[in-house]
């Protein structure tokens, strides 16, 4: 199943990468699926940059990493910005010789370390990886992939040997951003677009560990901001998913539980029937 998925997307996860100059095609992320995707950005110009629940003024060069599960967004305020961007999957970089997650990666990981002040010897040892890897990407070198891959380890250890910006504020009202933050990673785990690749974040304990807070302190934030419980959210957001995909599919009753993160299909039918008062077979009919 594939709703809504944009061209370039669809190639990017062929791929498993892409790198790209900011300046010249800055309008190549403009589509792709932030759920699916690393980023690893080198970027020089003003911008603010919220991620999770912190906020980022950047002045100069600095250099980003965005988890795919992690909510970020960015404010460009220069009139003029320029840098690199590889986007690349969780399975191209663990393909070959890599093991072990990249959600463990102090640079990627929840409360970790996202962005980094780059001196101008820095930068222009960067862009020159980044270059060497726009090269690669248009070659027809055989092992180009495994290249990339060491390229991508390069800037990895060369960022780790770097301090963390410390210019970071807390945003005054803690329980709306991490209210913002919970609703927006319980979106990005949305459409489900293969039963091969099942729901990982299921309940609030899920969201709280992704998050790196205490369940109660997610749970309190969530129903003082919106009046419902984190629960309540993740199972309406896990109904309408279930009604997509009933009404759009011809999925089976076992790949829609399994793609949703039931173990059994049995737990999916009383789930679906008490939220809804009705079973998932009676919403497909409704389609025909």
């Amino acid at each position: 199943m594939s709703r809504n998925l944009s061209t370039y997307n669809n190639e990017l996860k062929l791929k498993g990468f892409n790198v790209f100059q900011i300046e010249k095609d800055g309008n190549a992320t403009k589509v792709y699926s932030r759920k699916d995707f690393y980023k690893i950005c080198l970027t020089t110009g003003k911008s603010r940059i919220h991620y999770a629940d912190r906020s980022f003024d950047a002045e100069a060069t600095i250099l980003f990493f965005g988890n795919p599960n992690i909510p970020y967004s960015w404010e460009t305020l220069s009139t003029r910005y320029v840098g690199y961007t590889i986007l690349f999957s969780e399975d191209f970089y663990t393909s070959g010789k890599h093991s072990e997650t990249l959600q463990k990666s102090p640079l990627f990981k929840m409360g970790g370390t996202p962005i980094l002040e780059i001196s101008e010897d820095q930068r222009l040892f960067l862009n020159s990886i980044f270059q060497k890897m726009i090269e690669e990407q248009q070659s027809d070198y055989e092992h180009k992939d495994d290249l990339i891959r060491n390229y991508i380890d390069l800037i990895l250890h060369e960022s780790l040997k770097l301090k963390p910006s410390e210019n970071y504020n807390q945003d005054k009202n803690g329980a709306e951003r991490l209210t913002n933050v919970f609703m927006e990673l319980l979106e990005r785990q949305f459409p489900v677009e293969s039963s091969d690749r099942p729901l990982q974040l299921r309940t609030a304990k899920d969201y709280a560990k992704d998050l790196s807070v205490h369940v109660n302190y997610l749970n309190r934030a969530v129903k003082e901001v919106t009046g419902k419980t984190t629960t309540t959210h993740i199972s309406e957001r896990i109904i309408s998913e279930a009604k997509a995909i009933l009404q759009n599919t011809d999925w089976n009753v076992s790949e829609i539980a399994y793609a949703l993160g039931f173990e059994y299909p049995t737990y999916f039918n009383n789930f679906f029937k008490r939220q809804t008062g009705v079973s998932p077979s009676s919403i497909r009919l409704e389609k025909v």
